[in-house]
């Protein structure tokens, strides 16, 4: 059975104000999300963690392979207008927010699809909700607010405007980051980069978050 309601993903509509995006809520739900979560890693840092670095299994190890797989693929294409055939796939992994996470931004040029799935059952904070933004300086000059809740799901397409970010929230957020890249290499260098960042915080982490200021996902 699957986790994820493709059939969902087709019927919602993509938005292009300010750039090339949807939301679906309750991509995971019920049932599927409540076991998702059970199984979500044990993380206890804050910042991306490369699936290699966990440990795996399970309802979320299923659910990585849903994400991963050609059906969840054709249905992005159809949406974004792109063909991603030959792209990879990267994922990282959220357990928790740092006070000084969600800067804004628009991710890296390597980036051509950005897929964030939400993994937290309720969300009665203000902050850690991520804002599709319009302005790449103003975080109130929103044109939507996604509360990382109840499985929703938000894919955007990488732009020279695609500006997102959050306002200030410390601890546990569960989130899977998910992007189509430009190629191999991409992958390579980021899992490289998220593995270092990853075992500096094992080793520091009160010394790693003073230095993190990005992760607005």
């Amino acid at each position: 059975m699957s986790l994820i309601d493709i059939e969902a993903l087709r019927a919602t509509p993509r938005k292009t104000d300010p750039y090339e995006y949807l939301v679906v809520p309750a991509f995971v739900t019920g049932k599927a999300l409540d076991s998702v979560i059970a199984d979500f890693p044990d993380i206890e840092t804050t910042g991306s963690i490369p699936p290699s670095e966990l440990d795996i299994y399970g309802s979320f190890e299923q659910l990585l392979q849903e994400m991963n797989g050609s059906e969840f693929r054709k249905a992005i294409e159809e949406k974004f207008e792109v063909d991603l055939t030959s792209r990879p796939t990267m994922f990282t992994i959220r357990g928790h927010c740092a006070r000084n996470n969600g800067k804004i931004h628009t991710d890296t040029e390597s980036k051509i699809i950005t897929v964030l799935l939400y993994l937290n059952q309720e969300w009665e904070a203000d902050g850690g909700r991520l804002r599709v933004l319009r302005s790449g300086t103003d975080l109130n000059d929103v044109a939507e607010e996604v509360s990382p809740n109840g499985g929703t799901l938000l894919v955007f397409k990488r732009s020279d405007n695609s500006w997102h970010g959050h306002e200030p929230f410390e601890g546990q957020r569960r989130a899977i980051q998910m992007n189509w890249v430009r190629d191999v290499d991409v992958v390579a260098h980021e899992q490289r980069r998220h593995r270092i960042t990853s075992t500096l915080k094992r080793l520091n982490p009160f010394a790693s978050r003073t230095r993190e200021t990005s992760g607005a996902y």
